[in-house]
């Protein structure tokens, strides 16, 4: 599934315009990547959480040469699915 068919499941289910939902989709989304951009973490009851992590430096293997390369710190944005979502994916 991707972002217009999202927008399309939405609209039928709540029987608003693609339009309308497709400008609330881009503001929930801009507004959990601004949130994590700023250190924040979102968490949506049921759902799930988005944060930011950091990563600590760390050496590396290069794949075709077997050479060691270093790897530097950073931040990335990182995703933990609630437990209603996990168990509805369970089964």
């Amino acid at each position: 599934m991707n972002k217009a068919d999202l927008v399309n499941i939405v609209a039928a289910r709540t029987e608003q315009t693609k339009t309308d939902v497709a400008t609330v989709v881009d503001a929930l989304i801009e507004t959990i990547i601004d949130s994590v951009v700023e250190g924040k973490k979102v968490s949506i009851l049921g759902f799930g959480s988005f944060e930011p992590r950091e990563r600590s430096a760390r050496q590396g293997l290069n794949p075709k040469t077997g050479e060691k390369i270093a790897i530097e710190a950073k931040r990335v944005p990182a995703f933990t699915a609630g437990k209603m979502f996990k168990d509805r994916v369970q089964g």
